[in-house]
């Protein structure tokens, strides 16, 4: 079966920082682009960032660029997101997911219409 755990939320004062996982099972991710979005309450999904695990390629949504990283550990199967300097509009559940093959050509996946898989979210919190 496939999987997607995400875990690592919380809450946490303004300034400070989380390090959000994502596990896949049931799959490995030779070929696949994994996708971090998240969904305030009242508001659409949106996408945070996103990598390819075929060439380790990013890309940020411009509201988390310089503050939030996103890794690969291809041996673990798992995704991070570093999240630093966070402020209260960070404050969403966080959704990890995945779809394969990565796309290329320089194109990523940043709807939510474009994955397949998905984590069932974490809560992130941030009080000002």
């Amino acid at each position: 079966e496939v999987q997607l755990v995400e875990s690592g939320g919380g809450l946490v004062q303004a300034g400070g920082s989380l390090r959000l996982s994502c596990a896949a099972s049931g799959f490995t991710f030779d070929d696949y682009a994994i996708g971090w979005f998240r969904q305030a309450p009242g508001k659409e999904r949106e996408g945070v960032s996103c990598i390819s695990s075929v060439d380790g390629t990013t890309r940020y949504a411009d509201s988390v660029k310089g503050r939030f990283t996103i890794s690969i550990d291809n041996a673990k199967n798992t995704v991070y997101l570093q999240m630093n300097s966070l402020e209260p509009e960070d404050t969403a559940v966080y959704y990890c997911a995945a779809v394969s093959p990565a796309p290329v050509g320089g194109y990523y996946y940043t709807r939510t219409d474009e994955y397949d898989y998905w984590g069932q979210g974490t809560q992130v919190t941030v009080s000002s």
